[in-house]
């Protein structure tokens, strides 16, 4: 064991265990800037939810097109739209849309806030999930800086969801698209958050989520020399094993549980 891995350790034996997030809901919208995003933590939760029957649509504002060095952007935004919607399917989402906003350079505003509080209203969740839309975001207990893309969309996410509901905010969308207003977003859930407090059991859907992130496997083989199949199972494995002790010692996928 690493010295950073004990530290880990003992910082989880102290600190409370988290609760089984809420199952009163059927909807969900999962609202990430990439490709890719929710791959990194998020897809095991997603596999046991739908093996439950609950809907899940996933929201991406880009099509990752600047993700990649070697690729230009034209040839790599389909590229990385297939690979999502092969990674969606392997959790069980069929319903897998893209905002077309620009990668790497997404700007928080009026636009972005009305892009994803129509498809609240399209979509009707009352569960709406995103990432951490703070400087920084955690995974496996460490702390790192996080991307401008990922700060913007999780903050228009979850301003998003209350002006969904509000008929005077945007009123376009009701007006032009026939979207009425969606007032239904009871809970709000953060991944990557350094301040979790909600965790769903990942080990149904372990083996679905390696495979998930497997599905990105153009990305992958650029961010790792590794063999794609062993990183993938590394970072899925490992992160929800870290959760594990501060949930009664299962793997499990942790979120920050905002309340509407």
């Amino acid at each position: 064991m690493t010295d950073q891995q004990h530290a880990t350790d003992q910082q989880h034996s102290t600190e409370p265990q988290l609760a089984s997030m809420p199952g009163d809901w059927q909807r969900a919208l999962a609202v990430v800037a990439h490709p890719d995003d929710l791959e990194y933590g998020c897809s095991a939760a997603v596999a046991q939810w739908t093996d439950e029957g609950r809907e899940v649509v996933y929201l991406l504002a880009t099509r990752g097109e600047a993700g990649i060095d070697t690729l230009e952007p034209a040839v790599c935004a389909p590229l990385r739209e297939r690979e999502q919607r092969a990674s969606a399917a392997e959790v069980g989402v069929s319903a897998v849309e893209f905002l077309d906003h620009a990668d790497g350079v997404i700007e928080y505003g009026p636009a972005l806030r009305r892009d994803i509080a129509a498809a609240v209203r399209r979509h009707r969740p009352e569960l709406l999930i995103t990432l951490s839309h703070r400087d920084t975001w955690s995974m496996n207990g460490r702390r790192y800086w996080n991307t401008p893309d990922h700060v913007a969309v999780g903050r228009a996410a979850l301003d998003a969801a209350a002006d969904a509901g509000n008929r005077w905010i945007f009123p376009e969308l009701d007006a032009e698209q026939g979207l009425a207003p969606w007032n239904g977003v009871r809970y709000l859930a953060i991944a990557g958050s350094m301040d979790a407090t909600h965790a769903v059991d990942a080990a149904a859907g372990l083996e679905r989520a390696v495979r998930s992130l497997m599905a990105h496997r153009t990305y992958v083989e650029v961010l790792t020399d590794e063999d794609p199949e062993a990183y993938c199972r590394s970072v899925v494995e490992g992160m929800a094993g870290a959760a594990a002790p501060r949930f009664g010692g299962r793997p499990a996928v942790l979120f920050e549980l905002l309340s509407r």
